[in-house]
């Protein structure tokens, strides 16, 4: 249990650095001018509004992050099972990840100098 605890704390972290990398930081500023290019070039595209809102979303771009990281650790420690009881431990454990890495983020939002853009 502590070993799954400890994954827990270090996935929310990465969760969290990676969701600011990839919404964030200036590294991404290439592709998000690219990306919006690309939108606005057939504005009313569902699919098109939809990739933006991922990459531009904290909470969005968070959450899948989370999800991949989760489930990355689980199958690589073969904790992964399709068994009800098991599945519904792991999608607990998944969601946990989304919702520390999304109280970081909200965290990192509310001080003094880091209000993202717009908000």
């Amino acid at each position: 249990m502590q070993e799954l605890l400890g994954a827990a704390v270090l996935l929310s972290l990465a969760s969290y650095r990676a969701t600011q990398l990839v919404v964030w930081d200036t590294i991404g500023d290439g592709l998000h001018k690219r990306l919006e290019v690309w939108r606005v070039s057939k504005f009313d595209s569902r699919f098109r509004k939809f990739v933006w809102d991922l990459t531009t979303c904290t909470y969005c771009t968070g959450w899948w992050l989370s999800m991949v990281a989760a489930l990355t650790y689980l199958t690589a420690t073969d904790r992964w099972s399709w068994d009800p009881g098991t599945l519904a431990v792991n999608a607990i454990f998944c969601w946990a990840i989304a919702g520390a890495q999304a109280l970081l983020n909200r965290w990192d939002d509310s001080r003094p100098g880091h209000q993202p853009e717009g908000n």
